[in-house]
């Protein structure tokens, strides 16, 4: 008998359905059974225009031709909803990353997938994601030690939204960057308390409009409460074409770092790093990854919620144990 190929449904076709589209076609187990937009479906320009675009609120009279639906859905205000709702009705993976409320989504996101026999990996992503794995095995191996988290350099898009809110901004973008001295010092083993203005900084590129005043956008950029009054910020200047030409890109990455010590007082140091050209194109890798997860565990007679926490890393390869055994342990 043939494997089987898992039949993907995206839903939402932003940056990180596009993502998840590109990252299909590197998976051969796999196929796209289609995309669920709130959009006018015939809006949307695929690559392969045969794919069917269908309008979102009828995804549940498809519940027999998908597998698995990937939800790329924003955390702020899609997910929370379309979460429990598409997980009545699916086996569904999702990147929600407002990581205070993960523990409340994932007690909405059980109920519903539990009761209706389906099953749900939340929070998929690198972070929360990939280096909230890494903070447990760093924890796990080194219990006596700190853990420390640098996120950059990279284009934060939350607070590029925030710069853009500024009266007379026309156009802008943030990029947080890890203070290089805390880095080192983490590195060494030191083990330091660190604020938040000790560990990143952040530069802001900013388009004003026509006749603003760059003195006054400046302070209420660097006053600003919860993005940038609490860190040392740079707000430079710069015209719309530069803009376009030099910051398009969604670049981003980081840091885990484990410094600890072992039984005899032996400095030990874990580190996961990433260093990422598109936010998004390597997010939605991580989604179909974990989808094929998803689908193994389903199949396996699995219902409810999870993280990427209850995931072994072996689901998340097309190979089979046998050959991971043999080619990668």
């Amino acid at each position: 008998m043939a494997p089987h190929t898992i039949r993907i449904g995206i839903a939402g076709y932003g940056n990180l359905g596009r993502g998840a589209l590109a990252a299909l076609a590197r998976c051969p187990d796999m196929r796209l059974a289609g995309v669920f937009t709130r959009r006018d479906p015939a809006s949307l320009r695929l690559p392969d225009p045969a794919t069917p675009v269908l309008p979102l609120d009828e995804a549940e009279a498809h519940r027999d031709d998908i597998d698995v639906m990937i939800l790329c859905g924003g955390s702020k205000d899609d997910l929370p909803a379309q979460g429990p709702e598409l997980a009545r009705s699916f086996t569904t993976v999702d990147s929600y990353d407002t990581h205070a409320r993960i523990p409340r989504y994932f007690e909405a996101i059980d109920a519903a997938a539990r009761a209706h026999g389906n099953l749900s990996i939340i929070a998929v992503g690198w972070d929360p994601g990939l280096f909230s794995i890494n903070r447990l095995m760093g924890e796990a191996i080194l219990p006596a030690g700190a853990t420390y988290t640098f996120w950059g350099k990279g284009l934060s898009q939350g607070h590029s939204d925030a710069i853009r809110r500024v009266p007379g901004v026309r156009a802008g973008v943030q990029y947080t960057i890890p203070v290089t001295e805390a880095v080192a010092r983490v590195r060494a083993g030191e083990q330091p308390s660190l604020s938040p203005r000790e560990k990143h900084r952040r530069e802001c590129l900013v388009v004003l409009e026509p006749g603003a005043d760059a003195r006054a956008v400046e302070q209420a950029i660097v006053a600003m409460p919860d993005y940038f009054a609490d860190y040392d910020t740079t707000v430079h200047f710069i015209d719309e074409a530069t803009l376009a030409r030099e910051h398009a890109g969604m670049p981003h990455g980081g840091f885990v770092i484990r410094s600890g010590q072992t039984a005899s007082a032996e400095r030990q140091t874990m580190e996961f790093s990433l260093k990422l050209d598109s936010n998004p194109a390597f997010t939605s890798s991580v989604l179909v990854a974990y989808a094929r997860a998803a689908w193994r565990m389903k199949a396996a007679g699995e219902t409810g919620a999870r993280t990427v926490f209850d995931v072994a890393p072996g689901l998340l390869s097309p190979r089979s144990p046998e050959a991971l055994r043999e080619a990668l342990l």
